[in-house]
């Protein structure tokens, strides 16, 4: 489990094609911390600990997450938004997340404010019913509060901080992210679609 607040930004430094599976080897300020069978949310995709040999350490990415994620658009020199498994007793200063990316969706706007970047993102299908004004959502990797949402988009305002210190600093319009929504809101989703079938 993680709680969406980013320790660090790896870069990767080498990417090496196994079959059907993508192996990222990424250099992190805690590599060597790390152990094998490890899980860290890259961009907010769990991956297991493969290999470490500092300061870099090996992570494979399966066909299922390739399809569900960018990791497949990734390039040597990328920024990748870090995150351990939080502890048991830890604060939790973000809101829960999995690490199960939902999908991927476009940045359609970015705009610069006093104090913040606004960035507002496309949704697709009845992705509208998982976002919810003020709720949470996790975008690469990032836990993030939705400050709007419109007919088919939802937008977050990003700080200083969070801008310099994660990839989003690299993010425009046009920029692919990953998106897991709210657990909490899809358990409702899930519920309020069982309870309209069974009363049709």
């Amino acid at each position: 489990m993680f709680t969406g607040i980013i320790e660090s930004a790896g870069v990767i430094t080498n990417i090496q094609k196994n079959g059907d599976n993508i192996r990222f080897t990424i250099t992190s300020e805690f590599s060597s911390e790390l152990a094998l069978g490890q899980s860290v949310a890259h961009n907010g995709v769990c991956l297991t600990i493969e290999k470490t040999d500092t300061p870099n350490y090996t992570v494979t990415a399966i066909q299922e997450t390739l399809n569900k994620t960018d990791l497949g658009q990734w390039k040597i020199g990328d920024r990748v938004n870090l995150e351990r498994a939080m502890k048991m007793g830890d604060r939790m200063d973000g809101h829960i997340v999995q690490g199960h990316v939902d999908k991927t969706l476009d940045c359609i706007a970015v705009e610069k404010h006093e104090g913040s970047t606004v960035f507002t993102f496309g949704l697709e299908d009845n992705d509208d019913t998982l976002i919810v004004p003020k709720g949470s959502v996790c975008i690469n990797g990032v836990s993030l509060t939705v400050a709007e949402t419109k007919d088919g988009q939802f937008s977050v305002a990003i700080i200083p901080y969070t801008f310099e210190h994660t990839n989003f600093s690299t993010l425009a319009k046009g920029s692919r992210v990953n998106i897991e929504f709210d657990i909490l809101g899809k358990y409702a989703a899930r519920h309020m679609a069982a309870f309209k079938k069974e009363n049709a």
